[in-house]
């Protein structure tokens, strides 16, 4: 079987589960890798040892959106709010 996912990196997230996402390209949602395993084994009860193959191939690779900056002169906004109040 083969799936396909999107995988974003990004190691300055705040939380450790946003900095390695894995996603369907199609649905956005995260696989179930263990649900997959079990669907292939079968609905037998039991323990299982397993042999689980994961080939990964870069299709394409999508650079990360530039977040811009904004910087807000708190001085300026001061004033202005100052000089509506003084009107």
């Amino acid at each position: 079987m083969m799936k396909h996912y999107i995988l974003s990196l990004n190691p300055t997230a705040k939380h450790e589960w946003d900095r390695c996402i894995l996603r369907d390209p199609l649905t956005a949602k995260r696989p179930e890798i263990a649900k997959m395993v079990a669907d292939a084994v079968g609905a037998d009860a039991g323990s299982y040892l397993v042999s689980v193959n994961i080939e990964i191939q870069v299709l394409e690779k999508a650079p990360a959106p530039q977040v811009e900056q904004l910087t807000l002169n708190i001085t300026d906004v001061n004033e202005k709010q100052h000089l509506r109040e003084a009107a």
